[in-house]
């Protein structure tokens, strides 16, 4: 599990800012990408259990952490998670789309469940149940997608399936 440092930045005009620093990556951990990521696990698992959710925030997870300066997935967990056409809750022609961006409510109690998980996973304050993963696909779906062909199946949670090792 990862160490996080925890600073305060104080402002002139008596604001302050906490800012947490994920050691794995030396990169700072904001409020916004708790939102995000607490909005896309809303977006892409609100129908599973906390543990179900937790296992798609540790896929959203390893990808952040993925040991490389400038990664494909992107920057941190509101790039990765808004990276486009990773996260379907984010494509602008997705039924979700309109409630991550604010113009239709989420039920406040879904998305505290979704915010106890990103910030469990987040802080390192559970495992990772998912083996590593960082892909998953909605057993919902018609069709597996192409890539789960080829990949490692991990774990099998709820409505979601986890893989690494995708080609």
């Amino acid at each position: 599990m990862a160490d996080l440092s925890l600073i305060d930045i104080c402002y002139s005009d008596a604001r302050q800012v906490r800012v947490y620093f994920c050691l794995e990556k030396s990169m700072p951990i904001t409020e916004k990408d708790r939102d995000i990521l607490a909005l896309t696990l809303w977006g892409e698992a609100r129908g599973e259990a906390l543990v179900g959710q937790i296992a798609v925030a540790w896929s959203i997870r390893n990808r952040v952490n993925d040991g490389m300066d400038k990664s494909w997935w992107g920057e941190g967990y509101a790039g990765v998670c808004q990276k486009p056409y990773q996260f379907s809750c984010w494509n602008k022609n997705d039924p979700n789309y309109a409630y991550l961006g604010g113009a239709k409510p989420i039920p406040f109690r879904e998305l505290a469940q979704a915010r106890i998980a990103a910030d469990q996973v987040i802080d390192g304050k559970v495992p990772d149940p998912t083996g590593g993963a960082t892909h998953y696909y909605a057993t919902t779906m018609p069709k597996a997608p192409a890539w789960a062909v080829k990949a490692k199946q991990t774990l099998k949670l709820g409505h979601h399936i986890f893989f690494k090792d995708v080609p």
